[in-house]
């Protein structure tokens, strides 16, 4: 099955944060807080993606206040940080939503994220994901993980079904 085939059945995409929401960088400030810089034009192909009726989930093995407050300002709902077992994490969003795993699709940059990728019906990664990574995924991006690859992969999802981007 053609990899825009596979964007079209989506009802669910499930996002990475360190390299796919931001470059991957790590900034720390005074007080030991992590910083992290998001794109704003990833997240408009997010809010484009939930009025399509899309569902996005953030899903990611590090916990820091600046993506719950991102996950809020977007109004993504479904939300994992912290976790080891992303699989285990999209199942459940899905199951909440009453979507299979072949109408999810999953955005990860490392290898750590090959399981919850090759599960999944659509995979994508950024331009500077790890070598295996882009290997592996139905879709590589042009843009880099932070610098627009999101929005990018939001527009190819909406293209697929069909729905105007903007």
């Amino acid at each position: 099955m053609r990899y825009r085939d596979k964007a079209a059945r989506l009802r669910l995409l499930g996002l990475d944060v360190d390299g796919v929401l931001t470059d991957g960088s790590l900034w720390f400030d005074a007080q030991g807080e992590v910083l992290k810089a998001f794109s704003s034009q990833d997240g408009h192909g997010i809010k484009m993606l939930q009025e399509a009726g899309v569902a996005v989930a953030i899903v990611t093995g590090r916990s820091a206040d600046a993506v719950q407050r991102r996950a809020t300002n977007l109004g993504v709902r479904q939300l994992a940080l912290g976790v080891t077992d992303k699989v285990a994490a999209l199942t459940g969003f899905a199951a909440e939503l009453g979507v299979t795993l072949a109408e999810c699709g999953y955005v990860g940059d490392d290898v750590v994220d090959l399981p919850v990728l090759t599960a999944c019906g659509f995979s994508a990664t950024v331009a500077d994901a790890h070598r295996e990574v882009r290997r592996r995924v139905d879709y590589v991006a042009e843009a880099g993980g932070g610098r627009g690859a999101v929005r990018e992969i939001c527009e190819l999802i909406l293209a697929a079904r069909g729905s105007a981007s903007s």
